[in-house]
């Protein structure tokens, strides 16, 4: 009769701290943000000599995603759509920082290319998840908004078109200050297809003014 064999386990080694990720949206997101502040850190700081800016700007948008977070969205995981959405953010501060710093224009326009390629990833992924939510599709709205004003700014600094270009960069906020006066408009929006294309429109069309070889004559019609 064969032997039984016997399985010899490995010791179980105490008091080694757990090397586990933090659980939960709020760890997730405050792990997600660290990150990207370091990131942004040292980045601005080589690019610009001056991280001031854009940290003070990711610190503006992390505080109100921060508060927003625990009592607006309902799920156990910050998601990867979300990480995304904030990256996004790190980026728009980062190009904040470049309206006071002397940076070459195609890094400008390289940054503001992938925020921009970046806005379709979060909502793909917060679908292909299971994490679609309110406050996920408003982070991603806002991130947009800011991103859109940041780009007109940077167009009108360039000096191709003057300032009606604000217009197309600040829509957003002018339905927000509008708002305030009109209450009926702060109903929830119905889902748009048209509006989405307008608001990729809008934000490609301020790429197109960023491009250093973009003819004088054509800025103001593409504006």
């Amino acid at each position: 009769m064969k032997p039984q064999q016997t399985r010899i386990l490995p010791p179980v080694l105490t008091g080694v701290p757990s090397l586990r990720m933090p659980r939960g949206p709020v760890a997730g997101f405050a792990v997600s943000a660290s990150f990207i502040a370091t990131l942004l850190a040292l980045s601005s700081w080589l690019v610009m000599q001056a991280p001031h800016v854009p940290l003070l700007a990711f610190a503006a948008a992390c505080c109100i995603v921060g508060a927003a977070l625990p009592r607006g969205y309902p799920h156990d995981t910050f998601g990867a759509c979300n990480h995304v959405t904030l990256a996004r953010a790190g980026l728009v501060a980062f190009l904040a920082g470049t309206l006071l710093a002397e940076v070459t224009a195609w890094l400008i326009l390289a940054v503001a290319s992938v925020a921009f390629a970046l806005d379709g990833v979060d909502g793909w992924l917060a679908r292909r998840q299971g994490l679609t939510s309110r406050f996920g599709a408003r982070f991603d709205m806002e991130v947009d908004a800011a991103l859109a004003a940041t780009l007109a700014l940077l167009v009108l600094q360039g000096g191709q078109v003057g300032a009606e270009i604000v217009v197309l960069g600040f829509t957003r906020y002018a339905f927000v200050l509008a708002a305030i006066a009109l209450p009926w408009l702060r109903r929830d929006l119905p889902g748009s297809f048209r509006r989405m294309a307008i608001c990729v429109v809008q934000i490609a069309a301020l790429l197109a003014l960023l491009v250093p070889v973009m003819p004088d004559a054509l800025a103001p019609a593409i504006s």
